[in-house]
């Protein structure tokens, strides 16, 4: 039988990130993917690398000077696949948020940057508010620009896996976690590898044996702790969908950060591969079967907040026919009372007492991996002990 130091579960960017930081720092990893890496949410994500201005409602500001802090580091470390992208916010007569709400959520965000380049923002004069295309100036009251940054998630998922590898991570797809059974100081996991076909053939049954399991699976966290023996007890959550549209219409040079017309959230207008991108959507799934849709309600939804804003393209019948693509990521929440929008987006990482060996994450943002894997690191130390490190995780170049 194999043995490792660590076995991780599942390929999206908190397992890849994972995995480059354990290998960075001397263990040995073995990575599972149910399916091809970053296939589910780590490609379906609005493709931000951001601070999440918006969580500053929800005074949320450790997440955000966190998510800052990282967006700076993977301007640094993946120059090639995270760009600098400006962002603006247009202030209306009846926007919820008044234009004073907004200087100062731009002003609390540069201060949680620690004044970087990227925290600088600006009122933009009104002679230039029709630079952006197709905005409706009727009403415009003010017009704010700021910065984040623009990734592709699958890329940038797959240069994390590519740098792991090259560390000694070995990364195997097609291959699904069936029993986690903890001993004294071990698990020892068994997979299957199951044909690429997608007729779901089993062509192996594999065990290996572990110091220390992660279980990054995702919105299927929880499936996988019901393979866990002895039995362990799962975190209740929410499954929430975001979805997207993509519309074959000119993009603008930047982000527009729309209030909703219909509720108190905010949505993204995003240029993507010379159209435009719009989303997010956050409705909760009352199952998680097969590949996640985008529903009639979140098309109309989508469409409205756009056509509100940039109605010279026609009403939302005569959008749709402009729809040339739609994907939906789906992320685990916490299970709260209240709107999804306004729950807390930090992993969550939970562990038992009777499994000391087995570490499970909930939650998490696509911007804060590499402080998520730091994080899980810590654990591992404390779990198994440290090793020799072979590389400085916080200079690892991705490309």
């Amino acid at each position: 039988m194999e043995a490792v130091d660590l076995v991780i579960i599942g390929g999206g960017i908190n397992g890849a990130g994972i995995a480059q930081c354990a290998s960075a720092a001397g263990y040995s990893v073995l990575l599972l993917e149910k399916s091809t890496i970053a296939a589910q949410t780590s490609a379906n994500s609005s493709k931000l690398i951001h601070g999440g201005l918006r969580y500053l409602e929800s005074g949320q500001l450790p997440l955000v000077r966190k998510s800052l802090a990282e967006r700076k580091a993977l301007l640094q470390l993946a120059p090639s696949l995270v760009n600098p992208i400006p962002f603006y916010i247009p202030v209306y007569e009846n926007s919820r948020r008044s234009p004073w709400t907004i200087r100062a959520g731009l002003s609390l965000y540069a201060l949680l940057s620690e004044f970087d380049a990227l925290g600088q923002f600006k009122s933009i004069p009104s002679v230039h508010w029709s630079k952006i295309k197709g905005l409706k100036l009727q009403g415009l009251k003010a017009l704010y620009q700021y910065w984040d940054a623009q990734t592709d998630d699958k890329l940038l998922t797959e240069a994390v896996i590519k740098n792991a590898r090259s560390l000694g991570a070995q990364i195997i797809e097609h291959a699904k976690c069936t029993t986690i059974e903890q001993h004294k100081g071990h698990c020892k996991v068994g997979y299957q590898l199951v044909e690429a076909a997608g007729n779901n053939a089993v062509t192996e049954t594999v065990q290996v044996e572990a110091l220390a399991v992660i279980n990054a699976a995702g919105p299927w966290v929880n499936e996988v702790l019901a393979c866990v023996k002895p039995q362990i007890a799962a975190e209740a959550i929410e499954w929430v969908q975001g979805s997207h549209l993509l519309l074959d219409i000119p993009a603008n040079d930047g982000i527009l950060y729309l209030e909703s017309c219909f509720d108190q959230r905010v949505i993204f207008v995003m240029p993507w591969n010379g159209q435009t991108l719009v989303g997010t959507t956050e409705t909760v799934l009352e199952q998680l079967s097969g590949k996640p849709q985008i529903t009639e309600a979140e098309t109309d939804y989508l469409l409205g907040i756009y056509q509100h804003y940039f109605s010279e393209f026609g009403d939302v019948e005569a959008l749709k026919a402009r729809v040339v693509d739609s994907f939906c990521g789906v992320r685990v929440l916490p299970k709260q009372t209240g709107n999804a929008f306004d729950r807390p987006r930090d992993t969550l990482q939970k562990n038992q007492a009777s499994h000391p060996n087995l570490l499970s994450l909930y939650g998490g943002k696509l911007t804060t991996y590499r402080t998520t894997a730091t994080e899980v690191i810590d654990w591992i130390e404390q779990t198994i002990g440290d090793r020799q490190a072979l590389a400085d995780f916080d200079k690892l170049q991705l490309e």
